[in-house]
């Protein structure tokens, strides 16, 4: 499975990088959503999109939508990975075509590993 990873934080890019790699995901990531937006123009073939809520420049919640618009036939399925679980924060992220909301201080890596795969597989 090809999985686009957004985080800012370079540690935690990295550690679930290696994490989704070794589970036999091909990963690319960026590190902004300008950079993610980016990658998807150049390759739209990715099937999941794991993305932060809180970014520079641009939130989890507003790069869904913009990747909703810009890339209308594409089926990768955006799932949030972030520390912000408010309930608020999951439903405008629900709302803007999360398929899925995951916690980051609630879950170890390879729980958020298989997360995805649940979400991926309905």
């Amino acid at each position: 499975m090809k999985l686009l990873l957004i985080d800012d934080d370079a540690f935690l890019r990295d550690m679930y990088a290696l994490k989704f790699s070794a589970s036999g995901y091909t990963v690319v990531v960026a590190q902004s959503a300008g950079e993610a937006l980016v990658k998807i123009e150049a390759d739209p073939s990715f099937e999941v999109i794991l993305l932060d809520m809180i970014m520079p420049a641009m939130t989890g919640t507003e790069l869904i939508k913009e990747i909703k618009s810009r890339f209308p036939d594409m089926k990768a399925l955006c799932i949030v990975l972030s520390n912000q679980g408010q309930q608020e924060d999951i439903d405008e992220a629900m709302a803007a075509g999360a398929v899925g909301y995951i916690v980051k201080a609630e879950s170890v890596p390879s729980d958020v590993v298989k997360q995805v795969e649940v979400l991926a597989k309905k």
